[in-house]
């Protein structure tokens, strides 16, 4: 049986603002019927819209180093995209953020004073299990990344890279979640 829901019931299920359904609503990028003077919405058809536009969905992506520099990059370079970054330089900071808020992806610097990358990501493990990582080094044959390495699989960037390099780096991760996604429907 078909579920039509309302104007504002869809924008609360969508979690956006009226304004944003009637935007929608106007550049015909929603699926909807008129009855009468009122747009209401199959909730299935919504179901399959949003798949759809899932493809280029934006990530909350959590970056911890300890260079300012880094932080700064990777946060102009993933907010221009249209991604939602924040940053923390220091390990302890980057665990409270992690408790605190869900992240689609983490970027960890592996050398940093006090707690280094190889224990956040261990502890990260144990707060997240699935969290996918990315450990930013300039050591990549380091005892510390060979201690990252006991605590499971992890993507590796290089240091230096370039801002085309992260682009490419949250892109593999945009790719990979979709067809697990893909996987799970199948």
């Amino acid at each position: 049986m078909t579920e039509l829901i309302t104007v504002e019931e869809t924008a609360e299920y969508l979690r956006v603002t009226k304004k944003t359904i009637y935007r929608l609503l106007r550049r015909g990028a929603i699926p909807a019927t008129k009855v009468g003077q009122q747009w209401r919405f199959d909730k299935a058809a919504i179901d399959e819209w949003l798949q759809q536009k899932s493809v280029g969905v934006k990530t909350n992506i959590l970056v911890i180093d300890d260079e300012e520099v880094i932080r700064l990059l990777f946060k102009e370079t993933l907010e221009e995209l249209g991604h939602r970054v924040i940053t923390a330089k220091t390990g302890s900071e980057g665990l409270e953020v992690v408790k605190q808020q869900d992240f689609d992806v983490v970027f960890l610097d592996l050398k940093m004073p006090g707690m280094d990358g190889a224990e956040l990501f261990r502890q990260i493990k144990a707060i997240k299990p699935g969290l996918p990582v990315t450990i930013i080094t300039g050591y990549p044959d380091s005892d510390m990344m060979a201690r990252a390495l006991a605590q499971g699989p992890f993507g590796v960037m290089n240091k230096p890279f370039s801002e085309s390099d992260i682009v490419a780096a949250v892109n593999i991760f945009l790719r990979t979640a979709t067809e697990k996604h893909r996987e799970k429907r199948v």
